[in-house]
């Protein structure tokens, strides 16, 4: 019976040279080749916050805004808070950050001070019971504050929160205008949206492709500052 002539050892170096090679390619190769990351740089954060939910068009708006790639505070009523807690539950599985917006939107100004406690406690354990948390951000309907107003948000460990860009979507705004508000947003500024709005809804991929193209991303806001922030 023959034997197999064994390598030399100048050949058997060659190939683990030839192997080595071969797998370093292999191993770079998916780098080399990978799709560049979809989310392009943060220059800068803007706040796009929803007032008045939840309400029968939230899951529409939830799902505009995941596909879009955005997140936003959605500043809930406390009585649909109480009536859709499902509705709540979605806002925050869907990346949601989950504000105040009191019970009933009264106009708090007129009230007293009692009456305004009752506003904001209410809808503080409302959201809570919904699944939402416990909310540190409020904003007065209209945004209509005084100092009573202020004080008692504050005594719920709220920071106020109003808007640097008004939508004009309450006041039937088309799609168009209200792709122009957003176009106006700053970094650290927030825009006054409505989760009800059929135009805003409409308009949400395009605020979408145009913060992108400014270099602005959809971020939190600070209870500290008041301002838009990179979510944490």
């Amino acid at each position: 019976m023959g034997t197999t002539p064994r390598p030399s050892f100048r050949a058997l170096l060659t190939r683990l040279t030839v192997l080595a090679t071969a797998a370093a390619a292999a191993l770079a190769a998916p780098t080399a080749t990978a799709a560049p990351s979809q989310a392009a740089a943060c220059n800068g954060y803007v706040g796009l916050t929803f007032d008045d939910g939840p309400s029968g068009n939230t899951t529409a708006l939830l799902n505009a805004l995941r596909h879009n790639g955005l997140r936003a505070t959605m500043f809930n009523q406390g009585q649909y808070a109480a009536a859709n807690p499902s509705l709540v539950r979605a806002q925050v599985a869907a990346g949601m950050w989950i504000g105040n917006h009191s019970y009933t939107h009264p106009h708090l100004t007129r009230l007293s001070q009692a009456q305004i406690d009752s506003e904001i406690s209410r809808t503080q354990q409302a959201i809570a019971n919904a699944g939402g948390g416990t909310p540190k951000l409020f904003r007065p309907p209209y945004g209509e504050t005084n100092a009573t107003v202020k004080s008692v948000a504050a005594r719920h460990g709220l920071t106020e929160i109003i808007w640097h860009v008004d939508s004009q979507d309450w006041n039937g705004a088309s799609t168009e205008a209200i792709v122009q508000a957003a176009a106006r947003l700053a970094n650290g500024q927030i825009i006054l949206l409505h989760d009800w709005s059929a135009n805003t809804l409409a308009a949400i991929p395009r605020i979408a492709q145009g913060l992108t193209a400014r270099g602005l991303c959809a971020g939190t806001i600070s209870p500290q500052t008041g301002r838009a922030v990179a979510p944490g």
